[in-house]
């Protein structure tokens, strides 16, 4: 019988001073996991070297591959050209900076043998994250989870295992804005979680900033919940509940004890609070209807500019 093939799948952006590490992890690990397996790197426009390294390591290497973008589309475009490339029985996103440990892959390998379909690599703490980066993740899987429907578990990154079946139902998954946390969990199939702690990165710096970080977590709610415009119905029946017992008892306040002069600074209040809230929904309907209009353009996900490695033509 044929070894089962894992397809390792890495995008990068302006990684080249981690390549030399990464692909020698990599390998020590999966050769002793018996299995075939190729590693898939999707360089996302990086401006470094990272391409030139690449293309050097997959003329080492035949099982490494590589697929350039004529631009940077983010890591998400990344992600789904790497599982529109995988060709193995199951695939594992990794990033390149090694903090998910490549050892954990082995401990993978066994669940999935056990009959998971996906196999979930959760961070038991994130003390290599600053105390901000750790309060806003804990509260992001919190916010998200109680607004949508689809649960996402908490402190789960990319790494994970995805059987062949799971990973065809996401390629068929074509929305443009994407949120690959909540679409690696929109499948289902049975799954398991093994626990690890998260290490330093090897060499490099983040890519990742707050404001990056905020829009990405927006980004992750609006693509999976309209529960957030759903509250500005509520709230608005509630203000408006409030303002008719309000004005029901200036009527009535004036017909027993006259006329008073009215107060600017509690109109001013309300003036503001309700401007407020009508531009906060006015914002929150404009996410959404942002999101439909680059539906409608339908424009590609990603473009490549470059197959290194490959026998033949995607």
């Amino acid at each position: 019988m044929p070894k089962q093939k894992i397809s390792i799948l890495v995008p990068m952006y302006n990684e080249a001073a981690v390549i030399a590490a990464f692909f020698p992890a990599i390998r020590a690990v999966m050769e002793k996991a018996d299995v075939d397996y190729n590693i898939i790197c999707v360089d996302d426009g990086s401006t470094d070297d990272t391409l030139r390294l690449l293309t050097e390591a997959a003329e080492d290497d035949p099982r490494i591959r590589v697929v350039a973008f004529s631009r940077n589309f983010g890591k998400e475009a990344a992600m789904t050209a790497a599982l529109d490339y995988a060709d193995g029985d199951a695939a594992i996103p990794i990033d390149a900076d090694l903090q998910d440990p490549p050892e954990l892959i082995i401990d993978m390998i066994a669940r999935w043998r056990e009959g998971y379909d996906v196999v979930n690599a959760k961070r038991v703490s994130r003390q290599s994250d600053t105390v901000v980066k750790r309060g806003s993740a804990n509260n992001f899987y919190r916010v998200f989870n109680r607004l949508s429907d689809l649960q996402i578990p908490e402190n789960v990154g990319d790494f994970r295992l995805m059987d062949r079946k799971v990973i065809d139902v996401l390629k068929r998954l074509h929305e443009k804005d994407r949120f690959m946390k909540g679409l690696f969990c929109w499948p289902g199939f049975e799954s398991a979680t093994l626990e690890f702690e998260r290490q330093e990165r090897t060499a490099g710096d983040t890519k990742f900033n707050y404001w990056k970080l905020w829009n990405f977590a927006l980004s992750g709610i609006t693509a999976f919940s309209t529960l957030p415009i759903r509250i500005g119905i509520y709230l608005g029946v509630g203000v408006s509940a409030f303002a008719f017992c309000f004005g029901v008892w200036i009527i009535a306040k004036t017909i027993v004890t006259g006329v008073d002069v009215p107060g600017y600074a509690s109109l001013m209040v309300v003036v503001l609070f309700l401007g407020g809230i009508q531009l906060f929904f006015m914002g929150l309907m404009g996410e959404y209807v942002g999101r439909i209009y680059m539906e409608v353009k339908d424009r590609p996900i990603y473009v490549v500019a470059q197959e290194i490695g490959f026998d033949e033509k995607h």
